[in-house]
């Protein structure tokens, strides 16, 4: 068996050591191929493997190396892809068992453009069905265990690349946000989840082209790592209408991105939040972020609690994100309901309820909610919250009915640090921030002024060495012979999800 040792270093040092041919890509995907044999089993976080054609082009990668050809950002580096994102000749199910056998003919955008920087897919990563909910769990693959505790939520959508990078099953991986599902996953598995501004990613699949809502992103496991990956996907393309209105001029210049210099924290002004002033943060978690607060505060010119006015967020985001699923889902339910989980039927439900008045209502208070956050931003540099309400939890119940004994308002009300931002359109940043007081994964969102990707980078960047060189903040750290001694979860969770995602049946 290869050494997996090798799946512990950045994608930027790995990257560098094939420019130097001081490892083969053919020994690098070996060793990230031994690293998911032995881990994956535990927390199913890798499903469709494309491990012989990743072993072909790690060859091709090889000979390029040795023929002193020109490299790309990515060369030779294995990434995981999310399953609700295209891969041609590699199966792509959406976690519906409608697309169980579905091989796609082609890559979507940004795969394609991975590839051409050097990039070679070596497997999917675990999600909820068609992305519906932060739990990774589906009909198709099980459920996605988070990679401290098996048996709680890794979150979602990007659920299964969170807990994949968070045990080194791949240096770099996919990921998607319209709620949070980059920035959720992300803080509960203690790794890197990047919401770019809208745009920046052309991503022409979105359904309604023109909204700020839905966005492609990168994850890894430290900022650099992002930097790099975001560096092969940052285009402009005409497929995307908002692609080339971001910043009003060319967005594909990698070296906006990378390399990533450090901002100087001492001359920010950096503002905290708990709640943004409506979200259901518990309160344990508000106790850890007060904790971590008081940590970072002096690292700034000045440190205060403050945040936008965001009224008017949860009916917005509710309104807005069910036109969503009904442009995508609305013809399934009529036709064939039978084939769309519990959360998919709720989703097109919710959507059927709604007005054009009250989708007419929702679009001005995200306005609304779009001003103030520029009000905001003229007296702060950066806005920083929890990643997310609430600890992890069992997987089998899809979402926390209640938050410190109050009932939530939807099944995803307990992501609205993430949607609260989300509405505003600006890029946010998940960092690691150490352990709860249950010893699971502690994240911070670091959100910053409109349009300002490749400077929250930096600013993110300074933040992340100055958490890691305190053990209280430092990123944590999953006991990977601990998971390669557990139980394979797969089949296993099948069994146990049965009465959840089969309510009918049950």
């Amino acid at each position: 068996m290869a050494d997996d040792k090798l799946c512990d270093r950045t994608a930027l040092e790995l990257r560098r050591m094939i420019g130097a041919k001081q490892v083969s890509p053919v020994e690098l995907l070996d060793a990230f191929v031994a690293r998911i044999g032995r881990i994956n089993p535990a927390i199913n976080a890798m499903v469709a493997m494309d491990t012989d054609r990743a072993r072909a082009q790690a060859r091709k990668a090889e000979d390029a190396v040795m023929k002193g050809a020109r490299l790309g950002p990515l060369h030779g580096l294995p990434f995981g892809v999310k399953d609700l994102e295209e891969t041609e000749g590699l199966r792509t199910t959406w976690g519906s068992p409608q697309f169980e056998h579905h091989v796609p003919k082609a890559d979507e955008w940004h795969i394609a453009a991975l590839r051409r920087a050097g990039g070679i897919v070596l497997g999917k990563t675990n999600v909820p069905e068609f992305g519906a909910g932060a739990n990774s769990v589906n009909k198709v693959y099980g459920a996605c265990g988070n990679p401290f505790d098996p048996m709680l939520t890794a979150a979602g959508s990007s659920g299964g690349s969170a807990a994949a990078l968070a045990c080194g099953l791949v240096p770099i991986a996919t990921g998607s946000d319209t709620g949070g599902s980059l920035r959720n996953p992300a803080a509960f598995c203690g790794v890197i989840g990047y919401r770019v501004t809208v745009g920046l990613i052309p991503t022409p699949k979105r359904p309604f082209g023109w909204t700020v809502l839905s966005t492609l992103g990168p994850m890894a496991r430290n900022v650099a790592d992002t930097a790099l990956m975001l560096s092969a996907m940052a285009s402009d393309d005409s497929s995307d209408p908002l692609a080339t209105t971001v910043h009003g001029f060319p967005v594909q210049t990698p070296e906006r991105f990378f390399p990533v210099h450090e901002a100087d924290l001492s001359g920010l002004r950096a503002a905290f939040s708990p709640d943004l002033g409506f979200a259901p943060t518990d309160a344990h978690y508000r106790r850890v972020f007060a904790g971590r607060a008081d940590i970072m505060r002096g690292w700034f010119a000045k440190g205060v609690d403050a945040q936008p006015d965001m009224t008017g967020a949860d009916e917005a985001f509710e309104v807005l994100r069910a036109s969503n699923f009904l442009v995508k889902h609305l013809q399934t339910y009529r036709t064939n309901k039978a084939l769309l989980g519990p959360n998919l039927v709720a989703n097109v439900e919710e959507g059927m309820r709604y007005s054009l008045e009250d989708y007419a209502r929702a679009h001005a208070a995200q306005t609304r909610i779009y001003h103030a956050m520029q009000d905001f931003f003229r007296d702060h540099d950066l806005l920083i919250t929890p990643g997310i309400t609430t600890a992890p939890f069992p997987w089998t119940t899809l979402y926390p009915a209640e938050i410190d004994g109050r009932k939530v308002r939807t099944y995803f009300h307990w992501l609205a640090l993430a949607y609260g931002v989300t509405l505003t359109g600006h890029p946010a940043i998940l960092l690691p921030c150490g352990v709860d007081e249950g010893g699971l994964p502690f994240g911070i969102q670091v959100v910053g002024p409109r349009g300002s990707d490749a400077w929250l980078l930096r600013a993110a960047a300074a933040l992340e060495r100055r958490l890691a060189a305190d053990a209280r903040t430092a990123r944590p750290v999953p006991d990977l012979a601990k998971l390669a001694a557990s139980p394979p979860l797969r089949e296993k969770s099948l069994e146990m999800l049965r009465p959840v995602l089969y309510p009918a049946a049950a």
